[in-house]
Formats: C-alpha cells, structure tokens, sequence
C-alpha cells in the first residue's frame, strides 16, 4: 500500500506511513458487524455481505486519483469489509457447538491455518502480479480474489446456535446456557459485565502482536544498512516466521487440547518477549533467525488459538467475540506502527524492540489474570456438552 501510494498518487512517504492508521477504526467496526451478528439467523449473510464490502473497497482504492481517497476507502469501507474472517469463525463455531467434537481447537485453528496460508501465498503472487501488471491491477486482482472466496460455500445457511435454559432463581449465581429470547448468558461475572472479560482479553492480544508492526518497518532497514544482509538473506529471515507458523498451529492446538487454549497463549506471550529481545540486541543475523523462530510460535498460537478463547470469554455473543478479535489484529498494526515511529527516533534500531518486548510482558501478565479471573473454557457450547462439559459428566 505504501508504494501504491507513493508511485500512483504521489503521496510523500512520510503521510503514506501513516495509511495505516486507518485501522483504528477497525474495533468500531468490528463490534458494528458483531452486533449485527447477534441479530441475524444466518451468520453466512454477513459473511458475504462483508466480502462483498471488501471487494468494493479495494476495487474503489485501485480508481482512486486522489490523495485523500485511499484513507477514507481504508477507514470507511476496509474496516466493515474486514468483519468477514470474524463471522466466517463465528459459523465454525456455530456449526461445532451443533456437532460438539474433542477436537474443536484444532478444526478452528486448520480454518486459521488457511488464511495464513493465504498471506504466505499472497504477497509472493501479488509482488510478480504487480510488477507484471501494476499496482492498481494488483487491487482489483485483490478484489476478485476476496469475491471468488464466496464461491466454495456456495448458497449454503449456518443457523446460529441457541441452547435453551432456564430462568435463575435468587439464589443462584449462574447458568450453563443460554436465553432462547434474547440470547443473554448470566455467569459468573454478571450479564452487565459480561464483555469485559473479552475486552481484556482483546487488550492483551493488542498489546502481545503490536510489535510484528515495527519488525516489518524496521527489521529490513537493520539488515540492510547496518548488518549489510543480502536481499536473498533478508526475505529468507522475514518469511521463516510465517512458514513456521503455518506448521506450528497443529502442535499448539493440540497443547491447547491438553492444556486450555488460554495457557498456551500465556506460554506463547513468553515466546514473544524472547523474540523481541532478540532482535533488540542481535548483531549478527542468527539472532534475527532466533527471533522470527520463536515469533512464529507467538502467531501460531494467537491466530490459531485467539478466536477460540474469546468466544468461550463471550459465549452467548460469538459473532461479537469474532468480529472484535478479527478488528483487533489491526488495532495492534496501527498502535505498533504509532509506537515505532516515535520509538524510532528515541532508542534507533534494533533497540526499539525493547518497547514491544516490554507490552508483550505485560500481555502475558493479562493472559495469566485472564486464565485465572474468568476461566474461559467450551464448557458454555453446546449447553455443556462441549469437552470440558462430557469430562464432568
């Protein structure tokens, strides 16, 4: 996008740099889409509605002919268009509290595994795209593909799950299900409260990604000026990461099987922290390879694993749940590319990883508080029939 806008609309790099603070409008989206969610019967219309949305935007980013139009299509338009992962997650667990399966966490993380493969995929066709074709080609390109997404699932409805329950009596303090009417689950936190575990939560996950940002800003700039890294070397340490993840989600879906999906992301947080400090005090180009290493094993657990935890925090609003954790991946690219830009200029490179390395303690603190305070787990789906449900029975 940057150099869509720097060659096509001739926008100076420094205010292209800024495009992606578009996405701080994406948590208002995303809890829009959500909650529209909630009210519809069949998640899949907005699915295609969103991807349609998506496809419009991109097609309208590729005509612009002025400098202010790609903020506002990205602000306006992308954001809503976005909402379409999280409702496509929010089918997948409707149709697994439906048919409830012990292997729940890895049927979601395989959908995750493929959008991942997907932006493997992506950037490697849209780089000889474009310069084949052009950057503006290469949106509308962009748009067909986020259209023939709509192709597999054909006309094909997923009814949102209810699960019936019962009113509580004054002395009790919670319920395993849920309200046919208005789909309100009391737990244990109370119904008035009932989105402030997923907002904590959500703010964790921010504060734990928000560095993959500045290493895709900054890493390059350190290989090549400083370190001297060959252009062959520097795309081989940026794209281990991705490829490791895409292997890595399996193994931690089945940790999270074993040991709650929300420990495995704490344990995960860990990896990050290490990752970061790697970068931050590499001088040689192995460190940067052991950084990518353990930042694989940060993505394949917060995008495998993630969507999972807030819809067991938020279990009467999974449509919600997803849409919000989908907005927030890029809530943390727009904060993390705020940070870098003052923290840049503060510490330099590579010791600006200090920053993300000390956030993403401070998710891991989130994530043990979060495991501890609200408990998450899929007992909820299902009417507790879930995993965790069959192991009390």
């Amino acid at each position: 996008m940057t150099l869509y806008l720097v060659t096509e609309l001739h926008i100076p790099i420094q205010a292209a740099g800024l495009y992606y603070l578009v996405n701080l409008t994406a948590p208002v989206a995303g809890f829009l889409v959500g909650t529209l969610s909630e009210r519809l019967t069949n998640r899949l219309f907005l699915y295609r509605a969103c991807a349609v949305i998506a496809a419009l935007g991109w097609s309208a980013m590729a005509l612009a002919d002025r400098p202010w139009m790609p903020f506002l299509i990205g602000a306006f338009v992308l954001s809503f268009g976005g909402g379409a992962m999280g409702q496509l997650f929010a089918a997948t667990r409707d149709e697994l509290s439906r048919h409830p399966s012990p292997a729940n966490n890895r049927i979601v993380s395989a959908v995750r595994m493929s959008f991942t493969a997907g932006w493997i995929v992506g950037p490697v066709l849209g780089s000889w795209f474009g310069a084949a074709f052009g950057l503006r080609s290469l949106l509308l390109a962009n748009a067909a593909c986020l259209l023939a997404q709509l192709v597999p699932l054909g006309a094909r409805r997923i009814e949102r799950f209810r699960v019936e329950t019962t009113e509580p009596d004054a002395n009790t303090t919670s319920t395993t299900g849920w309200h046919d009417d208005h789909t309100v689950r009391t737990s244990k936190y109370g119904t008035k409260n009932q989105l402030t575990p997923l907002l904590v939560f959500l703010g964790c996950c921010v504060l734990v990604m928000n560095g993959d940002t500045m290493k895709f800003a900054f890493l390059p700039l350190y290989m090549a000026d400083q370190l001297h890294v060959g252009d062959a070397l520097r795309g081989t340490v940026i794209a281990v990461q991705p490829f490791l993840e895409l292997l890595l989600m399996p193994v931690f879906a089945r940790l999270a099987d074993r040991f709650t999906p929300i420990r495995v992301l704490a344990m995960a947080a860990l990896l990050g922290v290490g990752a970061h400090l790697a970068y931050a005090t590499s001088t040689q180009v192995a460190g940067l390879f052991l950084g990518q290493v353990l930042m694989s094993g940060v993505w394949a657990a917060v995008a495998g694993l993630g969507i999972t935890v807030a819809q067991q925090l938020c279990p009467d609003r999974v449509g919600l749940a997803s849409s919000m954790f989908s907005s927030c991946i890029p809530l943390a690219g727009a904060v993390g590319g705020s940070i870098g830009a003052f923290g840049v200029g503060w510490l330099g490179i590579p010791h600006l990883f200090v920053i993300p390395a000390v956030l993403t303690t401070l998710g891991f603190v989130g994530f043990l508080l979060t495991g501890r305070r609200f408990q998450p787990d899929d007992s909820a789906f299902a009417g507790g029939t879930g995993r965790t449900g069959a192991a009390r029975a």
